[in-house]
């Protein structure tokens, strides 16, 4: 039997099915959105999945008669296969308006759920997200989600289990069976995804062309998405390129980082950076086999960095926050990897793959904090390195295991 990992957003989960009718969980395939359903409500609620065609044809078919054979409290599962059912699941709500915990929805994807949920679930459910584990579920710290601001609190890690750990990636079928080889699950989970999503959410009839166009997203993640540039070296319109990038972020498969202004409309027009949710996914795509490959490769400080700035988001949507994350350059070269945008304060955060911090990495900290005195206290620099160090006036250098 699988170990069950603790999720951080499990006490988030509760308390919305406590408050609203409706819960719909969604994330990429494979998060563990399913297994977290199960362990938490499966004594209580039945679970019905909606992948298999003839279930799916049954909803549709009839879906007054399947909701009337399946009643609250229920779990449905991959519910973006029947998205018109949410229109029922709110007529079956609004007869009960005033009784919470009725419906469990799951799906891996945003484009149409996101739709179809205002339409007909608008005040009436609670939107979660579960993206792959992160470093503190992997490490069993769930139970204390603050762990990292108690004082000489650091999770030890090694250079060698920072990148052995980046290899494997996230996803919790390979940490729950570390024997599992690594790259075939990765291949096999791609080929599922472009098969069932991509598939799915726009006529593609060449999948060739798409994952040519996710190794050169790969290639780029940690950096300005030109979308001309990725167009010109796949050989597709500009158009199509912006239409897979929606994809992708509507399945989950990459986060985008928008650039920091003090003008919020700037923030819109500018060249993004991306970077892939789980980077396992991105060393695969990559290429990369094996741990000396990886650290010594010309990818290294981008892949340090995605894993760094997919950890912080990770652990914000876990506790039912949506992040704030953006990052900052100026005209003149200096910049900022990560701006944490919190309460109306800024965290500026620089991240090297390196175990040795010094003063120089803090520069584009220190421009930032003196361009926003009024809105940034502290800055980070996290690294490889081995305790905390200080690097400049309120400029801490922190270990990548005491994020």
């Amino acid at each position: 039997m699988k170990r069950y990992i603790k999720r951080t957003i499990e006490a988030v989960l509760a308390r919305a099915v406590s408050e609203f009718p409706a819960v719909v969980l969604t994330g990429p395939r494979q998060a563990g959105k399913t297994t977290l359903l199960k362990h938490l409500f499966g004594d209580h609620f039945e679970y019905v999945s909606l992948e298999p065609p003839d279930i799916r044809a049954a909803a549709m078919a009839d879906p007054r008669g399947f909701l009337d054979l399946h009643p609250p409290p229920v779990i449905f599962d991959e519910v973006q296969y029947v998205p018109d059912l949410l229109f029922y699941i709110k007529e079956k709500i609004d007869q009960k308006r005033d009784q919470y915990g009725q419906y469990l929805l799951t799906g891996s994807q945003n484009i149409l759920l996101s739709q179809h949920i205002t339409e007909s679930l608008a005040g009436r459910a609670a939107i979660l997200k579960l993206l792959p584990l992160s470093y503190i579920e992997i490490s069993g710290l769930c139970d204390a989600p603050f762990y990292w601001e108690k004082k000489h609190s650091c999770l030890p890690l090694s250079s060698v289990q920072f990148w052995d750990g980046i290899l494997r990636g996230s996803f919790p079928e390979l940490i729950q069976n570390p024997r599992k080889e690594g790259e075939l699950w990765h291949g096999g989970y791609l080929q599922t995804y472009l098969e069932r999503d991509v598939r799915t959410l726009r006529q593609i009839g060449d999948l060739t062309q798409f994952q040519l166009f996710l190794r050169a997203l790969a290639a780029r993640s940690g950096q300005l998405l030109q979308l001309t540039d990725v167009a010109k070296d796949i050989g597709v319109a500009v158009n199509t390129i912006k239409a897979w990038v929606s994809i992708l972020e509507a399945t989950y498969q990459i986060i985008i980082l928008r650039p920091f202004f003090r003008n919020t409309n700037k923030r819109l027009v500018k060249a993004p950076k991306i970077y892939f949710t789980d980077v396992g996914t991105l060393c695969y795509l990559l290429g990369l086999k094996d741990r000396e490959h990886l650290m010594n490769g010309p990818m290294a400080g981008a892949i340090a960095e995605t894993f760094v700035v997919t950890e912080i988001y990770k652990r914000l949507v876990g506790r039912g926050i949506e992040p704030h994350i953006y990052f900052w350059r100026t005209s003149s070269g200096h910049e900022v990897d990560l701006i944490l945008e919190d309460q109306g304060f800024l965290i500026p955060i620089e991240i090297k793959a390196s175990a040795t911090p010094k003063p120089d990495m803090a520069k584009g900290l220190s421009v930032f904090q003196e361009d926003h005195k009024d809105k940034t206290k502290k800055g980070y620099v996290i690294s490889l390195g081995e305790a905390p160090l200080p690097l400049a006036p309120d400029i801490l250098a922190i270990p990548f295991g005491s994020l």
